[in-house]
């Protein structure tokens, strides 16, 4: 293996109002009506109410329709009851609501590894760096590139490893699989709750990893209207609709208690999220889009964090790239998730137990998810750092060597199906899109590998 990584890597090293926003709370032309959905998903039973959706139901009874985005924030992340605060979900695995690519197969962290690895001789072999993932799920992932980098000096150069993490029985997990690690020294661990909270060091290498994060952040639903953008709300089957006479609220049942209705006007958030890419903008009436100022948000920190620079509290105005004296070492990242560079009006769903059903579907206890509209990501990040791709993640890893990766590992006819799995144009390797992130550099940035063949 060793010779095949270092073979492997010496041919790669060649190669705003927003803020506020966050803190509180393909494009599909629709109808102004809002459509049935219930057939995307599988048909489920009525059950009792949980916990998550008792709380739901109470605050849509006191203070009227939920955001989209805090049905979300609710559902996921309630300090006790949320689905990936609550230590009795097993959430990932066989025996949890999905499977990620790095548990199905060794060689998905490995290969980002490989590209870290590249990333980090292409900057001159910074003897300072520090490895930072994003929701970091049960450490897999992290613990299959701490295991490739320590085969090169990338490893003896590692000062420690940094996890924004908000659960603290995923922390415990994290902490003993990568504590337990026999191929690599124990690396030092730091938790935080955001990314803001980790120290900005110019004078480190910052690698940063996000394996299926952003498409689990709070999205806000908005429809376009004769009268500008509107919200999608979520209300009680027990509550009126805003305007129950209006055509533009009628109701879509997606279970018995929790239901969509439209705002009879437009809202401050709609406002603001409406105008807050220029893509928006030249959609048509009727249009649906789903918009994560979260998402955002983050995206902004994370440019911030590779080219070394402070956090900022505004969000107005385009980023100024760092100026030479206040520019470090940098760093780069990648970004693996669900969707495209486009934006989305129908991908929010829900799973459990493997099965993609009703996003209303026992709240708290179902998984939910929505694509990740990577150019949202980029225009975030515009003007601190380069960006590449997105470009799937069949292709991310077939030009990284996947194959030959595969044909070394023993048990092959085994490793060769789980390659199938990642790489299979009908599943995961398209739905799961690779976005690359480098510092930027004082003279032009040339196409990182395997990036620049999405354009050739």
């Amino acid at each position: 293996m060793q010779n095949l990584l270092t073979s492997r890597v010496s041919s790669l090293s060649t190669c705003r109002g927003l803020w506020n926003l966050c803190r509180i709370g393909k494009a599909v032309p629709k109808s102004v009506r809002l459509a049935p959905r219930g057939s995307r998903f599988n048909s489920v039973v009525a059950s009792d109410v949980t916990k998550v959706e008792k709380i739901i139901l109470d605050n849509i009874k006191a203070t009227g329709p939920l955001s989209y985005a805090t049905y979300m924030q609710l559902c996921l992340g309630h300090p006790t009851h949320g689905y990936y605060m609550n230590p009795q979900h097993p959430v990932f695995g066989t025996t949890g609501d999905f499977i990620t690519s790095p548990e199905i197969s060794q060689v998905f962290g490995e290969l980002i590894g490989i590209w870290f690895v590249s990333q980090w001789a292409a900057a001159g072999k910074p003897p300072s760096v520090r490895l930072v993932e994003l929701g970091p799920g049960r450490g897999t992932l992290m613990a299959d590139i701490l295991r490739t980098i320590s085969k090169f000096g990338l490893g003896k150069s590692l000062t420690g490893v940094h996890l924004v993490e908000n659960s603290e029985a995923l922390r415990t997990v994290q902490e003993q699989k990568l504590q337990a690690s026999p191929y690599h020294d124990p690396p030092k661990l730091h938790w935080y709750n955001h990314i803001a909270e980790i120290p900005r060091n110019p004078s480190e290498y910052t690698i940063l990893v996000a394996h299926e994060f952003f498409d689990a952040l709070p999205i806000h639903v908005l429809q376009k209207q004769e009268t500008g953008w509107h919200e999608v709300l979520i209300a009680s089957t027990e509550t009126e609709s805003p305007e129950p006479n209006n055509e533009n609220t009628e109701v879509t049942k997606s279970t018995a208690r929790l239901r969509r209705v439209l705002s009879p006007k437009p809202t401050a958030t709609s406002r603001l999220l409406g105008h807050s890419s220029i893509r928006f903008d030249n959609l048509p009436v009727g249009s649906t889009i789903e918009v994560s100022p979260t998402s955002f948000r983050i995206a902004h920190q994370v440019g911030q964090l590779l080219a070394s620079q402070e956090p900022s509290s505004e969000l107005d105005a385009p980023s100024e790239s760092p100026k030479e004296s206040e520019r470090g070492v940098g760093g780069c990242g990648l970004i693996i998730d669900y969707g495209a560079a486009q934006v989305f009006g129908d991908s929010f769903r829900a799973f459990k137990e493997h099965r993609m059903v009703d996003p209303f579907h026992l709240p708290g206890e179902c998984d939910l998810t929505a694509n990740v509209d990577f150019a949202y990501l980029q225009e975030a990040m515009s003007g601190l750092v380069e960006t590449h791709g997105p470009i799937s993640q069949g292709d991310f890893l077939e030009r990284m060597g996947l194959e030959f990766r595969v044909k070394a590992l023993i048990g092959a006819a085994q490793s060769e199906e789980r390659r199938g799995r990642l790489v299979d144009r009908s599943g995961m390797g398209n739905e799961y899109q690779v976005f690359g992130i480098t510092s930027k550099q004082e003279k032009t940035a040339e196409d990182v590998y395997p990036f620049v063949q999405a354009s050739s």
